[in-house]
């Protein structure tokens, strides 16, 4: 193996500990900041995990063929250490300010939904139940002013009838039914 291929090698060692690096830092982070439950910061792990093997095989077999040497190593050592030396903190706050700036867009999005969705669905409800009042007043007052001007015509009857179901209504007979369902109720 000449050595211009194990340079490229190890730069693409140092590329895939760097990757690795940024990363494992995005993911600590986003799992800090949105409290992940345990069950998934340990599957998610796993998956880091997982895609890190991938990434340093891919890298390593576009380097060499997957030859595993010496240099590999400390290139990938190499890598994450030049990361966590130059780059982690700006990462991190770039991180936190990409969480809050995608936080603040969904209030903004969700606020923009209450005010265009929302507003006129509410406008649009209390338009249909004040006129729902409205036309029970009007009805309401209708009939009101029918039974006033109705009046002449359903008062005499009921002046007609009312001593009769009077006494109809105090009879003995009657009475003693009352009587005996009260008595019965109360058992």
């Amino acid at each position: 193996m000449n050595p211009s291929v194990q340079w490229i090698t190890l730069f693409y060692m140092i590329l895939a500990g760097t990757a690795m690096g940024l990363t494992y830092d995005s993911y600590r982070v986003l799992s800090l900041k949105l409290r992940f439950p345990r069950w998934l910061n340990a599957l998610l792990d796993l998956l880091y995990w997982i895609g890190a093997a991938l990434l340093v095989f891919r890298m390593l077999y576009a380097g060499n063929q997957g030859q595993l040497r010496f240099y590999v190593i400390l290139g990938l050592f190499l890598g994450v250490w030049i990361y966590f030396l130059i780059f982690s903190i700006t990462v991190q706050r770039f991180v936190v300010m990409l969480i809050q700036s995608v936080q603040y867009m969904c209030r903004l999005l969700g606020r923009f939904i209450i005010i265009v969705i929302g507003g006129p669905i509410l406008w649009l409800w209390r338009l249909v139940k004040g006129t729902v009042l409205l036309l029970g007043r009007i009805l309401l007052y209708i009939f009101k002013l029918l039974l006033r001007l109705t009046k002449p015509i359903w008062v005499l009857p009921v002046r007609w009838v009312s001593p009769h179901l009077s006494r109809i209504y105090h009879s003995a007979r009657i009475v003693r039914i009352t009587k005996w369902i009260s008595g019965w109720r109360k058992r």
